[in-house]
């Protein structure tokens, strides 16, 4: 602890001492790395980096054979009540054919397919390339159905929905940023009273985030780069950027008021804020560091751009914010808002806190039971969570597109979920010969529907492949069930025999949708348990290393494990079960997405490090003192349960503004997050906590020998100006 202790402490001296140094440093960083971002093009993940398991291997050898479906599109044309009539439905569909033959990016549109209970026509429209804009094919579709007001004539497809979505998912996030940013201000103004204090802590996360977007760029020549990365960069900087920023600013602020100098307050800060500071970022970059474990493109992508900004956020928090403290002086509690000023200064550190802890730490074993209780019955429901990758029912409603693919689907089952067979290193006319009697095979039972299936061959005759259409959505447990059956049952007795007999490289693999769901979902399912074993035990490895007691490790692991089944409890109610479906707008898939949980984990692990951190520090500091250790636990959550509920304030604050969008993944990231945190700040903060810590007792503290005496400031002639003369002390 001492040699941690030292980092920050010499970082802040240093800052002090050189501040214009320090803040035109860190200013050229941020400039710098803004500028890499300009001349290094980010290199983003390509499809093939999201190939998984078997049907990983199908997509790969469908695209070595040339075999890949181009991008479509689909125009369904149908009666707004009952049969269509076929005159007028293959009248509107000619139209449809011309007016979309005319759209540059068309390859080729097809002839209309009947539906079977005959009440639609589906327009399938072949297209150059996914890069396609959707506006002029939706105008001309529109076009048709303007002409024909008595069908419905609409259309979608992949560069449809995706352009669609992309739109919504940027209308979320700038909805959530527009709202974030006001609500953290109006947040660290109820914590300070004052503008420039309220403003350093948003500002240095805003500026963290700046940098890490820019050094993002080159580092995806190594890592590429999800789309979606930026995103989480935005909001785990946000996120850590305040809650450093606000450790450190309350601890100076603090000492100021007990009479001492600016530099005197912030080497004080620098010496215990600034070793929480470095001690939970570690811990945060142990939980985030945990998705390199799941070997996915997507999780290495978040796990890389999340630890650059955790790091670029604790580097400001160290140097560039004491010197701005120190240039600042008292200036930092200026311009005060009147109101909230005279709030803030009247009410004594911990003294609301301190009373609601008085009887946890007198009565430490029935606020534990008590509070275990509540915290498993909010758990619970996460033994029966079922997750499942996204897909059209976890797409919102209101988008047309999704309105249309729905439709579609209800109409022609076969362009829904599929199963796809491919056989390569088998002689064409045998795998022609095995590949349909798969197919005849398959549609006898009632999970597939093999009527029309076509069978295809690349140029050179190597590599075969057939279609099974499956007659449920992919999120439906059947699908799963059906591929398992197939891949275990039908294409062994069917293809086995032709593949051994072709002998070398042959092999016969199944893809498709579902196939590709259950291979992400299976290898998730696998590597979980090690993904949480990595991050538990990594973090209480760090904790027993910063405080020296294998206790608090313990502590520091079942607490983490407690509100991340509480946050797991909380998605499977609500999203799962659907409780809460009026209150915030959504319809309940009847599973989590499945990436959600680990994003969940790894960040409410994170975040709550950040708090368990902090208030351990403050009790550790106060048992160096030589404090009972119940005296020690009492009046140390007691002066750090400010600091933690502004923090969690912010943090739930935005995340609930996450529960407020529409789209369903980001709902339940908001959801999630936000209950979560809250229980941690709350009830496992202000309740389990001190309560465990009494019931341990000096167990949980060895002392130092000797004992440490209290934290002394430096004296002001040990901070040298930059032209060499001594700072005067403020």
């Amino acid at each position: 602890m001492p040699h941690l202790s030292a980092l920050p402490r010499r970082a802040a001296r240093w800052s002090a001492t050189h501040p214009w140094r320090a803040i035109g440093g860190w200013l050229l960083l941020v400039v710098v790395a803004v500028g890499l971002a300009v001349v290094v093009p980010t290199d983003t993940a390509d499809d093939a980096d999201y190939r998984t398991g078997e049907s990983g291997r199908a997509e790969a050898l469908l695209d070595d054979a040339g075999l890949e479906d181009p991008p479509s599109e689909n125009v369904l044309v149908a009666a707004r009540d009952g049969v269509i009539d076929q005159a007028e439905g293959r009248a509107a569909a000619a139209e449809v054919a011309t007016a979309l033959s005319a759209v540059d990016g068309v390859i080729r549109v097809g002839d209309p397919l009947p539906s079977e209970d005959g009440t639609a026509l589906l327009v399938p429209v072949e297209l150059e390339s996914e890069d396609l804009e959707a506006a002029p094919m939706l105008a001309a579709t529109a076009a048709v159905q303007a002409d024909h007001p008595d069908l419905v004539v609409e259309q979608a497809g992949e560069v449809t929905i995706d352009e669609a979505i992309n739109d919504r998912v940027g209308e979320d996030l700038h909805s959530a940023e527009l709202f974030s940013l006001p609500v953290t201000l109006l947040l660290m103004l109820l914590a300070f009273g004052a503008l420039i204090a309220a403003g350093l802590p948003v500002l240095l996360a805003a500026t963290s985030v700046a940098a890490t977007i820019g050094i993002t760029a080159p580092i995806s020549l190594l890592v590429p780069a999800e789309p979606t990365v930026y995103s989480m960069i935005v909001l785990i900087g946000m996120a850590v950027g305040v809650d450093y920023s606000l450790f450190y600013l309350k601890r100076e602020r603090q000492e100021r008021a007990a009479g001492r100098t600016t530099l005197d307050a912030v080497a004080i800060a620098a010496e215990t804020s600034g070793h929480a500071i470095l001690v939970s970022g570690a811990a945060v970059v142990a939980a985030l560091s945990g998705l390199f474990v799941l070997t996915d493109v997507t999780f290495n992508s978040l796990a890389t751009g999340s630890i650059l900004v955790v790091a670029v956020a604790v580097l400001g928090s160290v140097t560039v914010l004491p010197a701005l403290l120190v240039k600042l002086g008292r200036w930092v509690d200026r311009p005060r808002v009147p109101l909230l000023w005279r709030l803030t200064s009247r009410v004594q550190q911990g003294a609301i806190s301190g009373r609601l802890l008085g009887p946890v730490v007198r009565h430490p074993v029935a606020a534990l039971v008590v509070a275990t209780v509540g915290i498993l019955a909010l758990a619970v429901p996460a033994l029966g969570m079922k997750t499942h990758q996204a897909g059209p029912e976890t797409l919102p409603r209101d988008i047309p597109a999704v309105q249309t693919l729905r439709a579609i689907t209800a109409a022609f089952p076969d362009e829904g979920a599929t199963a796809r067979v491919v056989v390569t290193g088998v002689e064409p006319a045998a795998a022609a010969s095995a590949l349909e009697r798969l197919a005849e095979e398959a549609g006898r039972g009632e999970d597939f529907v093999t009527a029309g299936a076509e069978l295809r061959a690349s140029a050179d005759g190597r590599t075969s492949v057939v279609d099974l259409a499956l007659p449920y959505d992919e999120s439906d447990d059947r699908a799963a069930e059906a591929v398992e059956r197939l891949r275990a049952d039908l294409v062994p007795a069917v293809l086995g025999d032709v593949v051994d007999d072709a002998g070398g490289d042959a092999e016969a693999v199944v893809g498709g949708g579902a196939a590709a769901s259950l291979d992400w979902t299976d290898k998730q399912a696998e590597r979980m348990p090690w993904l949480l074993g990595f991050v538990l035990l990594l973090t209480m490895v760090m904790m027993v290393a910063a405080f020296r007691s294998v206790l608090l490790g313990l502590v520091s692991t079942v607490l983490n494990l407690a509100s991340v089944g509480v946050a797991f409890g909380i998605l499977a109610v609500v999203f799962q079960h659907g409780v809460g479906e009026s209150l915030l707008d959504f319809t309940s898939p009847g599973f989590v997405v499945d990436w959600i949980p680990v994003f969940v984990l790894v960040v409410l692990v994170g975040l709550s490090m950040d708090y368990h951190v902090f208030v351990l520090s403050r009790v550790r500091e106060l048992v160096d003192r030589g404090l009972p250790v119940r005296d020690a636990v009492h009046r140390g959550i007691a002066d750090t349960a400010g600091v933690i509920t502004s923090a969690a304030a912010v943090m739930v604050s935005v995340f609930a503004i996450f529960a407020t969008l529409s789209m369903l993944e980001m709902k339940m990231m908001g959801v999630g997050l936000a209950a979560a945190i809250l229980v941690d700040a709350t009830v496992i903060r202000l309740v389990v906590l001190p309560a465990v810590l009494v019931l341990l007792g000096e167990r949980a503290w060895p002392r130092r020998r000797p004992p440490t005496p209290p934290v002394a400031p430096p004296p002001a002639s040990a901070w040298v100006s930059e032209d060499g003369r001594l700072v005067p002390a403020r």
